[in-house]
């Protein structure tokens, strides 16, 4: 539904459980305005439509519970950004301004995160990121209202070069090339993967470097150039529908039989979406994969949940979510209070229960303690889709930016 240019969705949730309408009235205090700004359209959207099925279902169970504090419902306001910055700097000023928002979770494409991060701190209103997953977010001009629960750029980069390397040396690897999305996620991600393989794999030569534009849908011209250089293999960086286009591409060029693609991101997305196509025994890389977490209750709850609703599985993009909501769930419970200024503080350095366990927020920059995964596409029995096998998870601290470093970047 359409209510101006720029807003493609405004959703308030009012219906709780089946069957069952909760109005205002049932709730003692004042309903808490969470604003949702994230890529339904444009190269986003099949990432941004997920995670709206989680934040829906945390909402629906924190409500259907008595709300925040057992007081206060939570009101939704989704909001289209299609994954432009200037649109999601509409959208944000106009949840703040109009809605009264007092947090937002957004948003698709680290570009649009750091947009609206500013707009955020100025207006003291919270902002949990659980897709866009730069390392700029919380790394540079730190803001203490922005909290991140994905693994983010220099993170999901530490794993792929982890279980690359142990690759390129079984092997004999001696060359590769990178081809990256050309915003934010794209440059941190491709920057920090060569930085670290120069330094854990300094046998390996960078022959070549591909920055294909956001939105990119015709990759042929990249896949022969990139043919012609014979590299060993090749570091992909790219999501969304461009990952779509791009592994139809590298299919139909039979890309993947000549040159290998270690760590490309294979969410479980498209892990589903690409079921049939996808090449078994090829290695990836994922922010939060269900199965390597069955034995979290919170993780249980929500796969029996998402399942029973939608007859197939949470991505990472739906996991993220439902996790943002409950970071926020538990820095309200923690402040004691609903007081933007009060939670912010409570969420700093906290401890929270998720669906990958129980994880922290660091103190130097409000980033979670969140693993990285790394693996190889293989069929398994129990699901009608191929998930990893030989499962490589890098925890926090071994995941992550060293502190010194951060600070030294700051100029601190």
């Amino acid at each position: 539904m359409k209510t101006n240019s720029f807003v493609a969705i405004s959703v308030i949730l009012s219906i709780i459980l089946p069957g069952v309408i909760l109005f205002d009235s049932a709730f003692a205090g004042d309903a808490f305005h969470l604003g949702v700004a994230l890529g339904l359209s444009g190269t986003g959207a099949p990432y941004s439509k997920e995670a709206v099925e989680g934040i829906e279902i945390a909402v629906n169970e924190i409500n259907a519970s008595g709300g925040l504090l057992g007081e206060h419902r939570i009101r939704l306001h989704i909001r289209d950004t299609r994954t432009k910055p200037e649109v999601a700097r509409q959208v944000v000023n106009s949840l703040i301004q109009n809605d009264k928002v007092r947090a937002i979770i957004a948003t698709y494409s680290s570009a649009t995160a750091l947009a609206i991060k500013p707009i955020c701190r100025q207006n003291r209103v919270l902002h949990i990121a659980t897709i866009s997953n730069s390392e700029n977010i919380t790394k540079m001009d730190p803001s203490p209202y922005t909290f991140s629960v994905v693994p983010n750029t220099y993170m999901m980069s530490k794993g792929v070069v982890v279980g690359v390397a142990n690759l390129a040396q079984e092997n004999n690897w001696t060359k590769y090339a990178t081809i990256a999305s050309d915003y934010a996620w794209g440059r941190s991600s491709q920057e920090v993967q060569v930085d670290l393989l120069r330094q854990v794999a300094p046998n390996l030569e960078l022959v070549s470097t591909y920055w294909p534009r956001l939105g990119q849908s015709r990759f042929n011209s990249f896949i022969v150039d990139i043919l012609a250089q014979k590299p060993d293999f090749v570091l992909g960086s790219i999501a969304g529908t461009d990952n779509t286009f791009w592994m139809r591409d590298a299919r139909d060029y039979r890309l993947f039989k000549q040159v290998e693609y270690p760590g490309g991101l294979i969410s479980l997305a498209e892990l589903k979406s690409q079921a049939r196509s996808i090449r078994r025994g090829q290695y990836g890389r994922t922010r939060a994969p269900f199965f390597a977490h069955l034995d979290v209750p919170m993780m249980a709850k929500l796969v029996d949940t998402y399942h029973a609703k939608f007859g197939t599985y949470p991505s990472d993009w739906v996991v993220m979510a439902y996790d943002g909501v409950y970071a926020l769930k538990q820095g309200v419970e923690k402040a004691g209070s609903i007081d933007v200024e009060k939670v912010k503080d409570a969420m700093k350095g906290m401890t929270i229960d998720t669906t990958r366990g129980k994880l922290f927020f660091r103190t130097i920059d409000n980033q979670l303690s969140c693993s990285t995964y790394f693996g190889r596409v293989a069929d398994n029995p129990q699901y009608p889709f191929p998930i990893y096998h030989d499962l490589l998870e890098l925890k926090a601290p071994e995941n992550w930016r060293p502190e010194a470093e951060i600070k030294a970047a700051r100029g601190q």
